[in-house]
């Protein structure tokens, strides 16, 4: 089994090994090699090349153990936790830790998680077209969210009450989500902007849920307007 080092990787990892752990049989004759590189993006032949310096390692109580503990506190109804578990020793599993921290920052800080964020200070900066912020995962910073929702997250920001960012085509609210070839011309169509609003949330100002809805899913918590985890030097309840 090959895991790449993104949070969504890391997660499929413990959540496969916590089911494993009820078939000792499959553990058994198993093997686990990590990787410290983007898996998807690499050919066959790179990755063959890979067998001589990654090593296959059985798969151990200790993983086993790791992996249901971080699954547990990411399915928990409260992110409380994920907050404790970045201070435990997590080195069964090397590349959990730094995914656990990544997703900790998709929490909402002034209503908006990491990527949000990002989104307004780029588009401040003048980066107006959504092939940028969508594929350019080094100028994004941020590694949680895949493409597709990527955009679901500028549909928050543009298309609430108060929006934060203008240009998003107005199209997308009509077209159906499973309509990707449609989604995509309308994304590729927007032109982006923040709006004065944005730049108050940006600089700390305003807080983005208390004029737009909230509700979406963290792990196992849900995050609403009235029940708003919000994760920055510390965790705050809601």
């Amino acid at each position: 089994m090959w895991f790449d080092r993104t949070p969504n990787d890391q997660l499929q990892l413990i959540w496969l090994l916590e089911y494993l752990r009820s078939h000792p049989e499959t553990v058994a004759k198993s093997k686990l090699r990590l990787i410290a590189f983007d898996l998807i993006s690499q050919e066959a032949a790179n990755i063959s090349k890979s067998l001589s310096y990654i090593p296959a390692v059985d798969i151990t109580s200790d993983e086993l153990a790791t992996a249901r503990k971080a699954w547990l506190a990411y399915a928990a109804p409260t992110p409380e936790a994920c907050v404790g578990l970045v201070d435990n020793d997590l080195s069964a599993l090397p590349m959990l830790k730094p995914a656990l921290i990544d997703l900790l920052a998709e929490l909402p800080s002034t209503g908006l998680g990491a990527t949000e964020m990002r989104f307004l200070e780029l588009i401040a900066r003048g980066y107006e077209r959504t092939n940028a912020l969508f594929h350019l995962r080094s100028l994004r910073r941020t590694r949680v969210f895949s493409e597709f929702e990527l955009g679901w997250l500028l549909h928050g920001l543009a298309l609430g009450p108060r929006p934060a960012i203008a240009g998003l085509d107005d199209e997308l609210r009509n077209i159906r989500r499973e309509n990707l070839r449609d989604r995509d011309e309308a994304y590729l169509r927007s032109r982006l902007s923040i709006t004065e609003f944005g730049r108050s949330v940006l600089a700390g100002r305003e807080d983005f849920s208390r004029h737009n809805p909230i509700d979406r899913w963290w792990g196992g918590t849900r995050l609403t307007n009235d029940r708003l985890w919000r994760y920055g030097p510390s965790l705050t309840k809601p």
